[in-house]
């Protein structure tokens, strides 16, 4: 494909698992987990990047930690660490397995198994949970010359069927289908509709499109993900270009006609769209306000941006940890 998609690298040889760090060929899962029966788990993607320093940075790794334990409070899994303790748990993951470099950690929430005396079913209450960590060496996997996408004709699960805005494990099946359906027919990408047929996001991450010079983002009411990445791009295009991201319904037919498109999410980091439907987007090539985000994007997590207070990266140094 012309997205230039590798091969998954492996884990690292330590997880944090149920409480503590272990090594990764020691962790047991039974086959009747709930969620891997029913789905019922919650997860977040982190990246670390490397820095000139030649330590690394977590970026806004509280934000999704954050998020992750209001996801799991939406399925009464029980995380019994802060998120400021679990940024500590990943930075300290990551000396562990050797990290310095540009990384991924994915930490996973989940439900495990019925409590004694709670009769057989689907459920979430009286049902144990567990948390694990992974985390495993990860560079760019998009191109940055662009991709193409097509619209996809499975539609976005809506929020009142399964919440949007959590990371639910059972609900990727959705974005499965979409990605399947996408890459069968030739695109590296999908692009979903919600149930009202307006736009709502790309498989794994949040759309933008320019046009006449105004940026636009599907609102939150559009069934998307509030994605960590996205809200970055916009308190980034605010700041450094002084352009204002109009979030709000956008039409399916604004895409056709728009100038550029980019997607945005953690592990996509910034791509340009430049294909949709088999029509080129604009000119064919990344647009100057898409050239401009990644630019912005790629100081902001590397810490190369002399303006950034907003907090975003946890530093990670290289001192090795005492197994």
């Amino acid at each position: 494909m012309s997205a230039g998609r590798t091969a998954a690298p492996a884990a690292g040889r330590w997880v944090f698992h149920d409480g503590d760090f272990m090594p990764a060929a020691d962790v047991r899962l039974s086959p009747s987990l709930q969620a891997l029966q029913y789905g019922t788990g919650v997860f977040e993607g982190i990246r670390a990047y490397a820095a000139d320093s030649g330590d690394a940075h977590l970026y806004r790794a509280h934000d999704h930690f954050t998020r992750m334990i209001g996801s799991a409070r939406l399925l009464r899994i029980a995380i019994d660490h802060s998120a400021a303790e679990l940024v500590q748990i990943a930075a300290k993951l990551l000396r562990r397995n050797g990290h310095t470099g540009d990384a991924y950690l994915r930490p996973l929430a989940y439900k495990t198994a019925l409590e004694p005396g709670v009769p057989f079913g689907v459920r979430l209450q009286g049902v144990s949970s567990a948390l694990t960590i992974v985390s495993l060496p990860m560079g760019s996997y998009l191109s940055k010359d662009g991709i193409s996408c097509g619209i996809s004709s499975w539609r976005r699960i809506p929020d009142s069927s399964l919440p949007a805005r959590a990371k639910i494990t059972g609900a990727y099946a959705n974005n499965a289908l979409a990605t399947d359906e996408a890459t069968a027919a030739g695109y590296d990408d999908a692009i979903f509709l919600n149930q009202a047929g307006h736009v709502a996001e790309a498989s794994t991450a949040n759309v933008f499109l320019v046009r006449a010079g105004r940026v636009v983002t599907p609102a939150q009411d559009s069934d998307i993900l509030e994605g960590i990445t996205r809200d970055s791009v916009i308190s980034l295009l605010r700041r450094q270009a002084g352009i204002e991201v109009e979030r709000r319904t956008v039409l399916r037919s604004e895409l056709h006609t728009a100038d550029e498109i980019f997607l945005t999410g953690t592990g996509c980091e910034i791509v340009p769209v430049t294909a949709l439907d088999g029509r080129p987007v604009g000119s064919g090539v990344p647009g100057p306000v898409t050239r401009t985000v990644m630019a912005a994007y790629d100081r902001s997590v590397r810490g190369r941006d002399p303006h950034d207070d907003q907090g975003w990266l946890t530093p990670v140094h290289a001192t090795p940890v005492l197994l």
